[in-house]
């Protein structure tokens, strides 16, 4: 709030206007999803719940070793996401000390109703805003994290699936098991879509500000104590996009390819009536599954690129009007 404040009274120029904004954009986003999260925190809970639950649920070890190769996954996923986060806000700390400790500025312009001039209080503000930006980071860490494993969690699910028709030559009953399977993952996945879409797409609006702002703020930079954090922090944040646009691309994928797999087994050894199941879940594969942010964008590679294309066209616009 002191940092919108500070926008409105004291700000004069585009440089300074971009100097507050990237900083203040990652703080509010932050704090949405914080309060997002605890609002929906029940419906999320049912959510996760739901995976314990048939079909979900893996039956037999080799269903268990999927789920556990999958959860591996988001792991790795979550610790790699979380290193360059951690890399990007002790980066900016670091320099933070090194430059604007010692003058007594603080890291990110505010308006504050009352004076810090003194030591004591200056020390409090300039803590107070290095928590803000770190607590800020891990809330973030934590939403993509949650989203993406759910995501993670689809793919699981069509691969338990796959797993499950492979055994169709064996037990032909079990078919209807997996229509019904099929149908709960599209289901489940809707429901993934419809909690967190906003979510989604106030993250993709602001990603797209704030790597510009960055940008352009990269190609103003004076020096190497600037440009460093300027670039870790550029990093974290197309990381936090990527991700998104990589597990729904993934999700697309592994909802095309049961078609295929489908149309790999010996199903004309099966009964006209699985024949014709198995054509339903094939139609209904044809239409693969798309995460899209408040039914907008979509979730896949091809976003992300646009994304990084209409990063660039703001940051030449801002170029130009400097010029």
């Amino acid at each position: 709030m002191s940092q919108f404040v500070d926008i409105i009274l004291n700000v004069g120029n585009s440089d300074e206007f971009v100097d507050a904004l990237y900083m203040m954009l990652t703080v509010l986003v932050a704090g949405y999803k914080q309060a997002y999260m605890w609002i929906d925190r029940k419906n999320i809970k049912v959510i996760i719940n739901v995976l314990t639950e048939k079909p979900f649920a893996p039956y037999e070890t080799h269903e268990v070793i999927i789920q556990q190769k999958f959860e591996k996954l988001s792991k790795n996923n979550t610790r790699r996401y979380l290193i360059i986060v951690s890399m990007s806000i002790l980066s900016i700390i670091s320099t933070s000390v090194s430059t604007d400790l010692t003058k007594r500025n603080l890291t990110y312009k505010a308006w504050l109703p009352f004076d810090y001039s003194s030591p004591a209080v200056y020390f409090l503000v300039y803590t107070h805003q290095m928590i803000a930006m770190s607590t800020s980071g891990i809330v973030n860490v934590a939403c993509e994290s949650l989203i993406c494993g759910f995501l993670l969690h689809i793919c699981c699910q069509f691969e338990i699936l796959e797993y499950r028709l492979t055994k169709l030559m064996q037990d032909q009953n079990i078919l209807r098991d997996c229509v019904r399977h099929h149908n709960r993952i599209f289901e489940y996945a809707y429901t993934i879509n419809n909690t967190f879409a906003k979510i989604i797409a106030i993250q993709f609006a602001v990603s797209m500000l704030v790597v510009c702002s960055n940008m352009y703020r990269i190609a103003m930079a004076a020096d190497y104590m600037s440009f460093i954090p300027l670039i870790m922090y550029t990093s974290a944040i197309l990381m936090q996009i990527f991700i998104y646009c990589w597990f729904g691309n993934e999700v697309k994928l592994k909802s095309l390819q049961l078609v295929n797999n489908i149309y790999d087994m010996e199903w004309v050894t099966l009964s006209n009536s699985n024949k014709k199941a198995l054509l339903l879940i094939m139609k209904r594969a044809l239409i693969p599954i798309q995460f899209s942010s408040a039914y907008i964008i979509t979730m896949n590679l091809d976003s992300f690129v646009a994304l990084l294309k209409m990063s660039y066209s703001i940051f030449n616009l801002l170029h130009q009007t400097q010029e």
